[in-house]
């Protein structure tokens, strides 16, 4: 006879520990310019998948890949400011 044995990992899966920390959901929040941006140009592409593509969607995908590199730029920029402005003096 086989016993049922519940995971361990299903039964807990709840518990606070796993939840995200507070370093964590700022990291995220520092992020979620970049995120937004991402998933702009995601839905753009995905406009431009099943018809012919024209002026207008081309240009839309231009914006949002400009939109994404800023993004980027920003938090590199914001990242790097971040990390060496508490050096070591």
């Amino acid at each position: 006879m086989d016993h049922i044995v519940t995971v361990q990992d299903a039964v807990t899966a709840f518990e606070p520990w796993l939840e995200p920390t507070d370093s964590e959901l700022a990291a995220i929040e520092i992020e979620m310019p970049l995120i937004r941006a991402d998933a702009e140009l995601l839905d753009a592409q995905i406009m431009t998948l099943d018809r012919p593509t024209n002026e207008l969607d081309t240009r839309r995908v231009r914006r949002a890949r400009r939109r994404v590199l800023a993004a980027r730029r920003e938090l590199a920029n914001r990242t790097t400011t971040v990390t060496t402005s508490g050096g070591a003096a």
